[in-house]
């Protein structure tokens, strides 16, 4: 795997601090929009923000194709605390 090394400046924004990203870097990690941060392994990681069940449609869609029509749970999920302890 090749990196792309660019040196830059911790710059004063408002209350917080930033980078620049140079587009070419921006470009390579496919960048826009909202972000994602996290700190790993003393790293400051950058992703593309996943928005909430992003890709599920596609998902569904190529489940659909397969023909799996099964649910995940069961349509009767009591069990012996459902009879013995639980008041409905």
């Amino acid at each position: 795997m090749r990196y792309a090394v660019v040196t830059t400046e911790i710059v004063r924004i408002g209350n917080s601090h930033g980078a620049q990203i140079p587009k070419a870097i921006r470009k390579k990690a496919k960048l826009s929009g909202k972000v994602s941060m996290v700190v790993s392994g003393g790293a400051l990681v950058i992703r593309s923000a996943r928005q909430p069940r992003q890709g599920w449609d596609e998902a569904f869609a190529r489940a659909a194709k397969r023909g799996r029509q099964e649910t995940i749970w069961p349509d009767d999920m009591r069990n012996a605390f459902d009879e013995t302890e639980w008041t409905w």
